[in-house]
C-alpha cells in the first residue's frame, strides 16, 4: 500500500537545520530497494551515526508510459512518501534531490523518456552544427521546461507537505544535479540558431552593436550569418568566442537554476534551503573541480538560502591529490557569502571498486580522511555517498537497450558502498561510523567553531577555469587552454598549494576576479600566462597599498583574448624572457627530450645559498631581467637569468617564483617569511604531509584538526605563540586524522577524536 497521502501521513520534526548545524547524511536510494527492507536500511543508517538521509527522486523512474507519474500508487518501491515518513519516524532529516537531471548512473541521466522521445528539438546543436548526445539538452528550451515543470508539479507538493514546519523531515531540496557537467564532458555548447541569437542579443545589450561587430566582423542585425560563423569559428575570433560563450553559458545556467528555485517556492517548498551540487572531478583528482565552480557560482551568489556543495571522486586522499581537493573547497568557500554555508554533497565513501573488479581505489581510512578534511575546511553539510547499495528495477516499459532496467550498470548497484546491496557491512563501514558518530556527538561544538583566518589566501580566477568548451579544429584555442590548465589554481605541478597546506598555513581563498583582495594577509596566486589587464591593475594597486603577493608560475603577458597585457610586469620593473641561440625571443624555457632547465639558489654575500637547496631540474622556467631594488632568490644555471625574485612595490611586496620549483620547505617557508606569513599553529612532524587546520568559536574554544595525509606514521608536536599545545607529541598512523579541543582556560588541548581504521 502507498503511504498515506501528504496531508495525513504521520511524521515527527526533523532534528537538523542545514543553515546552522553540522549535518552528516548518508545517501540511500529508496527506488533501488525492496520496500520491505527500507526500515532496515534506515536503521543501519542511524547506526552509522548520520542525522540525515539524502536521496535522489528520479523523474525517469517515476514516469509511466503515458507520461504521468507513479509515486507509489501502483508500485510500492516508488512510494517515496512512505520512505520519507519512515525517515521521519527515526528522527532522520531528508535532503531530497528531485532533479530534473539526477545522473546517478540512470538512463537518460534521470530525465523522463517522454520528453526525449517527443521533443528531439531540446537536444543541443554543437560545433559545426552537429547534434549533441541525446541527454545533453538546452536547459531553457520551452519544451524541456514544460516537461520539467510537470515533474515538479507532481513531486514537489509531496515534499512540501513533509517540511519541518509541517512536522516532516525534508530539510533541503537540491536543484537539478551537476548542471553543466554533461555539456562539459561532451564538449557540447548550445549553438542552435535560437541560442546564437540569444548570445548575440546578450552581447549587444552589454556592449553595443558596434563593439560586437568589430569583434566578430559581422552585423548583429544579420541573424543568418551568425549561426554558421559561431558553430565553426575561424582562428581570428575563436578566443573571443571562448570568452563570450563561456560567460553567456554561465548566465543561462544561472537563469535555469533560478527557474527551478522559483518553482520550488511557488509549489510550497519554503522555509528550507535549496542546494546546488557542483561537478568537476575527473581522472581521480579534484584539480578540475573549480571549472564547475566557475560555471555555477552565479547560481548561489547573493542567495543565502542556496547551499552549494562539492561532488568529488578521488579515491584515497593522498598527497598527490591533496592540492586539488584543498583548492576545490577553498575556492568553493570563496564564492559564498559570509552567512552562507557550503557542503560536500557527494562525499565519496566505500571502496571505490565501481566496476566490481576487485580493484578498490580506497582503503577504509579514505572516507574518514575526506570527511574530516572537508569539515576542517568549513563544510557543514556532508553527505556520505553512497552509504547503501541496492538493485536497479526494470523500467515501467521496455526500451530495448539490453536490460530494460533503470540504469546501465546491471542489476546490483552500489556494491562498493559501506552497506552493500544485500545489507552486509563492508570493512569500510566501521571506521566511517566511528567518525560520523563523533561528529554527531560533538556537533554542538563543531557547529560553533569556524576555521581561523589563515595568514595566506589562494587566488581564484574563475575565467581561468572557463575551459569546458573548445572548438576541436582550433590549434590556437587548444594551446590557450593547455596553458591555462597547466598553470592555473595551484600553480605548476600544484606545488604551491601542496607546500602551503602541508606547511601549516591552511590557506583559504579569495575570488581575485570578482571579490575583495585580502587585508593584512598574503595572496598566493598562480597567474598563468593569461590575465586580463583589469585584474593585473587591481593587484598592482593592492600591492602598492601594502598588499603582499606570492606568484608562482609564468607571469602574465597576455589577456584572455590573447592581446598584450603587461600591467603587472611593467609595475614590477621586470622584463620577461630571453633571446634564443637562433635570435628569437623566448618567454619561457621548457624541457625538451634532450635538455631541460636547471635552477640554483642565489648566493648571499657570505657565499651561503639563499635556500639550503641543491640545484634542481624543472620542466619550465620564465627568465627575468630585474631592475634596481629587486633581490634575486634563484637563477637558471645556464645563462644565470633570475627566475625567483623578491621585489618591493609601493608599501607592499611581491615574491615571484617563475620556475616550477619543487615542494621543498626551504624554498616556500623562505618565500612566505619574506612576505610576513607564519602559521598560527607551528607544526613539528617526523614526516612531511601532515595537515593542521585551527578553528575557533566565539567563546574562545579552539579545535585543531590534525590529519596525516602521508602513508607514513608520524609524531606531531604543535605549538601556538611559543607554547606547546599538547602534553606530548601526537602519534598518527599514515592517512589518519584527529581533532583536538582546547577550552578557554586550559593551557593545552586534548584529543577529542582519533580515527581508528582497525577494530
Amino acid at each position: 500500500m502507498p503511504a498515506a497521502r501528504p496531508d495525513t501521513a504521520p511524521r515527527r520534526a526533523a532534528p537538523v537545520d542545514l543553515r546552522h548545524d553540522v549535518v552528516v547524511s548518508g545517501e540511500v536510494h529508496y527506488f533501488r530497494l525492496d520496500p520491505a527492507v527500507w526500515a532496515d536500511r534506515l536503521d543501519q543508517a542511524v547506526a552509522t551515526g548520520v542525522t540525515a538521509v539524502a536521496t535522489y527522486i528520479p523523474w525517469v523512474v517515476h514516469e509511466k508510459p503515458d507520461g504521468t507519474f507513479d509515486l507509489g500508487e501502483r508500485h510500492p518501491h516508488l512510494d517515496v512518501g512512505r520512505f520519507l515518513d519512515l525517515c521521519a519516524e527515526r528522527g532522520l532529516a531528508v535532503i531530497a534531490r528531485p532533479g530534473p537531471f539526477v545522473m546517478v548512473e540512470l538512463k537518460n541521466e534521470g530525465i523522463g523518456y517522454a520528453v526525449v522521445r517527443e521533443h528531439p528539438e531540446i537536444r543541443r546543436t554543437g560545433w559545426d552544427g552537429v547534434a549533441g548526445p541525446e541527454g545533453v539538452v538546452d536547459y531553457l528550451h520551452p519544451a524541456f521546461l514544460a516537461a520539467a515543470r510537470r515533474w515538479y508539479e507532481a513531486v514537489l507538493p509531496l515534499l512540501a507537505a513533509r517540511l519541518p514546519a509541517r512536522g516532516g523531515a525534508v530539510v533541503g531540496v537540491q536543484l537539478d544535479n551537476e548542471v553543466g557537467m554533461l555539456p562539459w564532458v561532451t564538449n557540447t555548447p548550445d549553438l542552435s540558431d535560437a541560442a546564437v541569437a540569444d548570445l548575440v542579443a546578450d552581447l549587444v545589450a552589454a556592449e553595443g552593436p558596434a563593439a560586437v561587430a568589430a569583434r566578430y566582423g559581422l552585423d548583429p542585425a544579420g541573424a543568418a550569418a551568425w549561426g554558421p560563423a559561431l558553430r565553426s569559428p575561424s582562428e581570428d575570433v575563436v578566443l573571443a568566442l571562448h570568452r563570450d560563450l563561456g560567460r553567456w553559458t554561465r548566465r543561462r545556467d544561472a537563469r535555469y537554476v533560478r527557474v527551478l528555485a522559483g518553482w520550488c517556492r511557488e509549489l510550497g517548498v519554503t522555509g528550507v534551503p535549496l542546494l546546488v551540487n557542483v561537478h568537476g572531478s575527473s581522472g581521480g583528482t579534484a584539480s578540475e573541480f573549480p571549472l564547475g565552480i566557475s560555471q555555477l557560482s552565479a547560481t548561489w551568489a547573493g542567495a543565502d538560502d542556496v547551499i552549494p556543495g562539492s561532488d568529488l571522486y578521488v579515491g584515497d586522499l593522498t598527497l598527490d591529490k591533496l592540492p586539488g581537493w584543498w583548492a576545490a573547497h577553498a575556492f568553493l568557500a570563496a564564492t559564498t557569502g559570509p552567512r552562507q554555508p557550503f557542503g560536500a554533497l557527494e562525499l565519496e565513501v566505500g571502496s571505490g571498486d565501481y566496476g566490481e573488479a576487485l580493484a578498490p581505489s580506497s582503503g577504509p581510512e579514505a572516507g574518514p580522511m575526506k570527511l574530516q578534511m572537508a569539515l576542517a575546511q568549513g563544510a557543514t553539510v556532508l553527505n556520505c555517498y553512497l552509504l547503501a547499495g541496492g538493485r536497479n528495477p526494470v523500467l515501467p516499459e521496455p526500451v530495448g537497450d539490453g536490460n530494460d532496467r533503470i540504469a546501465h550498470t546491471g542489476e546490483r548497484h552500489g556494491f562498493a558502498a559501506p552497506i552493500d546491496p544485500e545489507g552486509h557491512l563492508s570493512p569500510d563501514h566501521a571506521p566511517l561510523a566511528r567518525i560520523v558518530t563523533a561528529v554527531r556527538e560533538q556537533g554542538d561544538l563543531l557547529r560553533r567553531v569556524r576555521p581561523e583566518t589563515p595568514p595566506v589566501a589562494l587566488g581564484f580566477v574563475p575565467d581561468h577555469y572557463m575551459t569546458e568548451f573548445r572548438y576541436p579544429p582550433s590549434a590556437r584555442e587548444a594551446a590557450f587552454v593547455a596553458d591555462l590548465e597547466r598553470y592555473r589554481g595551484s600553480g605548476p605541478r600544484e606545488v604551491m598549494t601542496r607546500a602551503l597546506v602541508t606547511g601549516g598555513y591552511a590557506p583559504d581563498a579569495v575570488d581575485v576576479q570578482n571579490g575583495t583582495l585580502p587585508t593584512g594577509r598574503v595572496l598566493a596566486l598562480a597567474p598563468t600566462p593569461f590575465l586580463d589587464d583589469g585584474i593585473q591593475a587591481r593587484l598592482v594597486a593592492w600591492v602598492r597599498a601594502g598588499g603582499r603577493l606570492l606568484l608562482h608560475g609564468p607571469l602574465p603577458l597576455r589577456d584572455m583574448l590573447d592581446r598584450p597585457a603587461t600591467t603587472l610586469v611593467d609595475a614590477l620593473g621586470l622584463t620577461v624572457g630571453r633571446t634564443s641561440p637562433s635570435g628569437d625571443h623566448e618567454p619561457l624555457v621548457r624541457a625538451t627530450p634532450t635538455s631541460r632547465p636547471f635552477v640554483v639558489p642565489e648566493r648571499l654575500p657570505d657565499g651561503a645559498p639563499v635556500w639550503d637547496v641543491a640545484e634542481v631540474a624543472v620542466d619550465v622556467a620564465q627568465p627575468l631581467t630585474v631592475g634596481p631594488g629587486a633581490t634575486v632568490l634563484a637563477r637558471l644555471t645556464h645563462g644565470g637569468a633570475p627566475c625567483a625574485v623578491d621585489l618591493p612595490l609601493g608599501a607592499g611586496r611581491v615574491v615571484a617564483i617563475t620556475a616550477d620549483l619543487p615542494c621543498l620547505p626551504a624554498i616556500w617557508t623562505d618565500a612566505l617569511d619574506r612576505l610576513g606569513a607564519r602559521p598560527a599553529v607551528q607544526v613539528q612532524s617526523t614526516v612531511r604531509g601532515v595537515v593542521v587546520v585551527p578553528a575557533a568559536a566565539e567563546d574562545g574554544t579552539r579545535v585543531v584538526h590534525v590529519m596525516n595525509v602521508s602513508p607514513w606514521p608520524a609524531r606531531v608536536a604543535l605549538a601556538r605563540d611559543g607554547r606547546d599545545l599538547l602534553r606530548e607529541p601526537l602519534a598518527l598512523p599514515g592517512r589518519v586524522g584527529a581533532w583536538l579541543v582546547q577550552r578557554p582556560d586550559d593551557p593545552v588541548a586534548e584529543v577529542a577524536h582519533l580515527t581508528r581504521v582497525t577494530p
